[in-house]
């Protein structure tokens, strides 16, 4: 029982869910990490993403791709029998470097509805997500307007269209990044406003949604967002926020306002409630309930991992504490649809995860890795995919490295923790440690 470490590789899929194409049928080819090495390895002249940490930590036991096939050093420090090669040279095979880790490697099922962030994360931590209710925001204008109204906003459809403009400013419309109906988002310029105002106008609207999560966007745009609403999939209508330039430019503000869940059947309030320190950050501190927790919220990949390994030396050797991070920019990058910057973020990711396993070094010592949806960069499309995830596990003082049977959802990464922090699973509202069969 020590120092347990979640990180989540947002939007991180490793191929298609067999009901991937039930919305759209070209999803069925969706495969996130394999489109991502294939593209990088074309871009860079052959030469493959360096991934250490993620082949060391069992990836390539999910996933055949044979960019993962040799394992290098996930140390930082020198090694003599594999010299690192020069910048822009692949690794050869003689200087793969050590074999695996210790890992515990399992793929994942969402078990959710969709793919979308803020359910994923949810079920990772142990709710029960599988009733989500799915509405277009056409559905229920009288309502959210009216609602709006009554607390004194000006409210006007745009053009006719089931979006709406409040206060002349904030867009209230479908979530076009999501699967059709799951989220809602309020969004606005920066320059209009200050992000108070957008998130008033969006707890108004979530105070009615019926929505898994309504979220309030702010952000920096050079033109007016109007001129950026588009028709989506399944009948939605909203703005297309990557073509807004927000994800291009610094200060994005976001909050994400979840339907009702009870939060102390989760894992970061389960390990508050037992004296655990508990610390969320990156999107995790933005999207996670734990009244007790230390937030680090951030975006670059860089910040999240100092975050992180910070909070992960305060802790100290020996003692139990629990840190979820969650590192945004693969997803962004996945929205963007650019495979380039996705495996950047890749590297930059998994240097990171290489120190934080030479950090975790105290025997119990444990590392999860995976990821809450899919965002392939190859799709064609700015939505998320519907794809497996991988679940890496490494824990200090193991031994060997084995692959289990697909585990049943995303919950049971969360139940897999509560153990390794001494923790009663079963106090989760869904979710089985891996390696152990559900209860009858």
């Amino acid at each position: 029982m020590s120092r347990t470490v979640i990180v989540v590789l947002d939007g991180f899929g490793i191929g298609a869910m067999p009901d991937a194409g039930t919305l759209r049928p070209g999803d069925l080819t969706a495969d996130t990490l394999a489109h991502t090495l294939d593209h990088c390895r074309e871009a860079r002249g052959g030469n493959p993403l360096r991934l250490p940490a993620l082949r060391a930590l069992g990836l390539g036991l999910l996933h055949p791709h044979p960019d993962l096939g040799r394992v290098q050093p996930v140390s930082r420090g020198p090694q003599p029998d594999a010299p690192a090669p020069p910048p822009g040279v692949a690794p050869s095979a003689a200087a793969a470097g050590p074999e695996l880790l210790p890992v515990t490697v399992t793929r994942a099922p969402l078990g959710y509805p969709g793919a979308d962030t803020y359910a994923g994360h949810q079920t990772m931590m142990g709710a029960d997500f599988s009733a989500v209710t799915v509405a277009r925001l056409a559905e229920h204008l009288p309502a959210v307007t009216e609602a709006l109204t009554s607390a004194g906003h000006t409210v006007r459809t745009l053009d006719g269209e089931p979006l709406l403009v409040v206060d002349g400013h904030v867009l209230v419309h479908d979530n076009l990044e999501a699967d059709p109906g799951i989220n809602w988002n309020a969004t606005g310029r920066l320059e209009d406003l200050p992000f108070s105002g957008i998130l008033r106008v969006a707890r108004t609207v979530r105070a009615v949604a019926p929505v898994a999560r309504v979220i309030a966007v702010g952000g920096h745009a050079p033109d007016s967002l109007t001129g950026h609403v588009r028709h989506g999939d399944g009948g939605t209508f909203g703005l297309d926020t990557p073509a807004t330039g927000f994800y291009r430019h610094d200060g994005l503000a976001v909050q994400h306002l979840g339907a009702p869940l009870d939060h102390t059947r989760q894992l970061p309030e389960l390990a508050a409630r037992a004296g655990l320190p508990v610390t969320l950050t990156g999107k995790a501190a933005d999207i996670l309930a734990c009244e007790d927790a230390v937030r680090r919220p951030a975006v670059p990949t860089a910040e999240v991992f100092t975050h992180t390994l910070a909070a992960v030396r305060a802790a100290g050797r020996g003692q139990r504490a629990l840190v979820v991070a969650n590192v945004q920019e693969t997803d962004l990058a996945g929205h963007q649809q650019d495979a380039d910057l996705y495996g950047t973020v890749l590297e930059r990711a998994d240097q990171g995860l290489g120190e934080l396993i030479d950090a975790l070094d105290s025997p119990g010592d444990t590392l999860i890795v995976t990821g809450d949806h899919g965002n392939d960069p190859t799709s064609g499309h700015a939505y998320h995919t519907r794809e497996y995830v991988p679940v890496l596990l490494h824990r200090q003082g193991a031994s060997g490295a084995r692959r289990l049977p697909d585990a049943a959802g995303l919950a049971d990464v969360g139940a897999t923790a509560a153990r390794t922090l001494g923790l009663d699973p079963a106090t989760l509202a869904n979710g089985t440690p891996l390696g152990c069969s559900p209860p009858h």
